[in-house]
């Protein structure tokens, strides 16, 4: 992708848009520099690894290199534009694009670092047409309890005897899903369950809920468009 071209023009499009041009134009303007040629995804091993099944859907590529040269420059107006203007944020009624704006600029609630993990966890294409982000979000998990199933987000993360780096390693684990009984995120380390016999602690950073925020995108009048980016159930 040409980024640093993209992301300059972007970024003037974005400084001018607010007296000059609509989120429509915004989005048509970046979407002409973009090279929608995506990078090659790094292999990764597990059974549970991000893959991209959305590569086929060219105008859908190109909507995602937009949206990750975005993202890279915490571009406000830019992920706005690439929104529907009824985009779901929340289960609690939240929603649309004003609401979205206030919720990026609000550094408090992390939501640029949310989309950055978002951007590496891979692509699949939706029954209804569209895209989800992550990958895994959209997968038959089969028995997994999506409030208790957690995603180990690496190759051979070590599952530990006990809460202690220094601990003796009983396993490892590679983008695969684990149990959680409770979730304390004050705690550097979870205890988890893999298989029917494996019982251990593994880092707070290596683990994903399966329910934790995804992305969902699709075709709206001939331009793809953010319809919902939430967390939970």
């Amino acid at each position: 992708m040409k980024f640093p071209l993209a992301l300059a023009l972007l970024l003037t499009c974005a400084a001018c848009s607010q007296e000059d041009a609509p989120a429509e134009d915004i989005a048509e303007a970046a979407e002409q520099i973009v090279d929608p040629t995506p990078e090659p995804s790094p292999f990764a091993k597990g059974k549970w690894a991000p893959r991209d099944e959305c590569a086929e859907l060219e105008e859908a590529e190109q909507f995602r290199s937009l949206l990750a040269a975005a993202v890279r420059a915490r571009d406000i107006d830019v992920v706005v534009a690439l929104a529907a203007d009824d985009v779901k944020l929340d289960f609690g009624g939240g929603a649309g694009s004003a609401e979205l704006r206030r919720r990026l600029a609000d550094e408090s609630l992390g939501l640029w670092s949310e989309l950055d993990a978002l951007i590496a966890l891979g692509c699949s294409a939706n029954e209804e047409g569209g895209i989800t982000i992550p990958w895994l979000f959209d997968q038959d998990l089969g028995d997994a309890d999506p409030y208790f199933a957690m995603l180990v987000t690496g190759e051979d993360v070590p599952l530990l005897e006990r809460p202690d780096p220094a601990g003796r390693q009983v396993g490892s684990i590679s983008w695969d899903l684990v149990e959680i009984a409770s979730l304390d995120p004050e705690s550097a380390w979870q205890r988890v369950e893999f298989g029917e016999d494996k019982v251990g602690f593994i880092a707070t950073d290596s683990l994903r809920s399966v329910i934790d925020y995804r992305l969902t995108a699709s075709s709206r009048n001939g331009r793809w468009r953010i319809t919902s980016f939430v967390a939970g159930d």
